[in-house]
């Protein structure tokens, strides 16, 4: 019988987040290097098995969180454009990959030295999930204070802003004042879409223009993706037959709508 140790391995994962928002984990990082190699995402979802979706969504949520985007897409022909990853995603790339090294090592001393009922670390790490299809990375602009709730201006980009209202009690838990940053969280299907040059009279607190950048439909429903400046995506779901009467398609200027009611704010 040998009395040498048997092998143990602790396989630790990285994640990074941005205020408490999963950013990238090691299947982002991934991606992006695929993006990076092939200059495509359609390309890149293959080579790392993920489907279109999965990878947009991915590649989206990347800059969505960061204060200027990871990769860019470009315009293409009948095969669709391509994408290419900025300096950005290159330095969030070679940051992620040298400390998941350096996370690596110890995780590996740990388990040359051992650990006595690992079972019971429940936890290495933790990743919240949320149901809200659009997280945004936002700066608060201006917190005014009622009585009972704070309206609360944001901004998105260089050319788009949004409005919260939050609670009096919300807004100094969350410790809201100009300049704090905060992440925006909006559901899909309270995005409303209209033309951009024919924006109704309705009580929508919030009315952003941006062009298409991608739609996917099902029988059903409708994904439509816009392109509201410096790399940031908003993702409205409407009827597929609301769509088609909109006429949407990659390219047009269309104007989302939703209530500032609808927006959810977090802050780390």
């Amino acid at each position: 019988m040998s009395n040498e140790k048997s092998e143990q391995k602790i396989d630790a994962l990285l994640a990074l987040r941005s205020d408490g928002k999963l950013l990238v984990g090691r299947e982002r990082i991934t991606l992006l290097e695929a993006v990076a190699e092939h200059g495509s995402i359609t390309k890149a979802a293959e080579a790392v098995g993920f489907s279109y979706k999965t990878a947009w969504d991915a590649v989206t949520a990347i800059n969505n969180l960061l204060p200027t985007p990871a990769f860019v897409t470009k315009a293409g022909g009948r095969k669709g454009g391509g994408a290419e990853v900025t300096d950005e995603g290159r330095r969030l790339i070679v940051a992620f990959r040298r400390l998941e090294e350096k996370l690596g090592r110890i995780s590996a001393a740990i388990a040359e030295e051992g650990l006595h009922n690992l079972d019971d670390l429940l936890m290495w790490g933790m990743a919240v999930k949320i149901s809200a299809r659009n997280a945004l990375r936002c700066e608060v602009l201006e917190v005014r204070r009622a009585p009972v709730d704070v309206l609360v201006t944001l901004k998105v980009s260089a050319t788009t802003s949004i409005i919260a209202v939050v609670t009096n009690g919300a807004a100094s838990e969350l410790s809201l004042a100009p300049g704090r940053q905060v992440v925006a969280l909006v559901k899909a299907s309270s995005v409303l879409l209209a033309p951009a040059d024919q924006i109704p009279q309705v009580s929508a607190d919030n009315r952003i223009v941006g062009t298409v950048v991608r739609r996917t439909d099902d029988a059903v429903s409708a994904e439509v993706s816009l392109d509201i400046g410096d790399g940031k995506t908003l993702t409205s779901v409407v009827t597929h037959a609301g769509a088609d009467e909109l006429k949407v398609a990659v390219g047009d200027r269309v104007c989302a709508l939703f209530t500032a009611s609808h927006v959810i704010l977090a802050a780390g």
